[in-house]
């Protein structure tokens, strides 16, 4: 099924319009005015038909919501058939569990959220510890989930004489081992790039103890810590000063999601992290990994897919 348009905000725009040259779809750009009590006013194409694709990275996302719960059955009543909703950063996953009676689950609210606005939800290393897939809180919608971290361990394997990749805690084990492995493949190894996790204990937003695998010999390593998402840093800085403490050579950081609140990229600079890079999941000064390439496969297998189920001419149904 070919893609009939990509519709994006200007903020994002440099993103989407890789996507639509990947896709080789138009891409329109949805037309923004804030009233003065806050409020917006969005202006679609006039016309729209067949499978229409947004991006919308939802890094501070409450207003980035309300934008998508007006486009997206705003692009329905202009013709659109079949809404594929580009998330590369999808916001509340880590809300997955009440710790408290009375505790609201955001990850299941505003997952069926957007369920309920798009027939397809793409997405990149959303925080699903809890749940076995995005389908799970996705109820009559698709969910993809895609993972960066084949992208992540191939460029530290490019720029990194012999790294050792470092993930933060344990839950971050398998994922630091695809990268591990897609890195060596990258450079030709036979073997996984050597690789490791800490054990985290989050005492509070901004408070966490870190510790070291046992043993671990770092003494003149070059260090890539790697991680799904940074937030105020503070973990991957105290992994990193500790690092260094113990003899390392070097510590950079490699992460899918740079949110970098307030100061958190000068915090991992003051500990002594050498280079930050992040993919363009969310855009940030540090994004130099695209997942564009990552993401136009997806879709376009999310097309055939859906052309396939309703018998799209020219596609045969399986």
């Amino acid at each position: 099924m070919t893609i009939a348009r990509i519709l994006a905000f200007d903020d994002e725009a440099a993103q989407a319009t890789a996507l639509a040259r990947a896709l080789d779809a138009p891409l329109s750009v949805i037309e923004r005015h804030r009233f003065p009590d806050g409020e917006l006013r969005l202006r679609l194409p006039a016309a729209l038909h067949g499978t229409v694709v947004l991006w919308r990275s939802l890094h501070q996302p409450n207003e980035k919501l309300v934008e998508l719960m007006i486009a997206a059955p705003a692009a329905r009543e202009l013709g659109a058939q079949h809404l594929i909703l580009v998330c590369p950063y999808l916001a509340y996953m880590r809300q997955d569990f009440a710790f408290r009676p009375g505790e609201a689950v955001s990850q299941r609210h505003v997952a069926r959220l957007l369920a309920q606005a798009f027939e397809t939800v793409v997405t990149v290393d959303p925080h699903l510890h809890r749940i076995a897939s995005l389908d799970a809180v996705m109820p009559g919608s698709r969910g993809i989930a895609l993972s960066a971290a084949g992208l992540l361990g191939a460029w530290a394997a490019r720029r990194v004489p012999d790294p050792l990749l470092l993930g933060p805690d344990e839950e971050s084990a398998p994922w630091v081992r695809a990268a591990a492995e897609a890195g060596a493949a990258s450079v030709g190894r036979p073997r996984a790039l050597d690789h490791a996790w800490c054990r985290k204990v989050r005492l509070g937003d901004r408070s966490v103890q870190v510790l070291l695998p046992a043993d671990l010999p770092l003494s003149g390593r070059a260090v890539v810590l790697i991680d799904d998402m940074a937030s105020t840093g503070h973990t991957l800085a105290i992994a990193a000063r500790q690092c260094l403490d113990a003899g390392a050579a070097s510590v950079d950081v490699a992460v899918t999601h740079a949110l970098f609140v307030d100061d958190a990229q000068d915090l991992l600079v003051r500990c002594g992290v050498r280079h930050v890079w992040s993919t363009d999941c969310v855009p940030h000064t540090t994004s130099a990994i695209s997942v564009v390439p990552l993401i136009a496969a997806a879709v376009r297998a999310a097309a055939g897919d859906e052309a396939r189920r309703v018998g799209a001419p020219g596609i045969s149904a399986p």
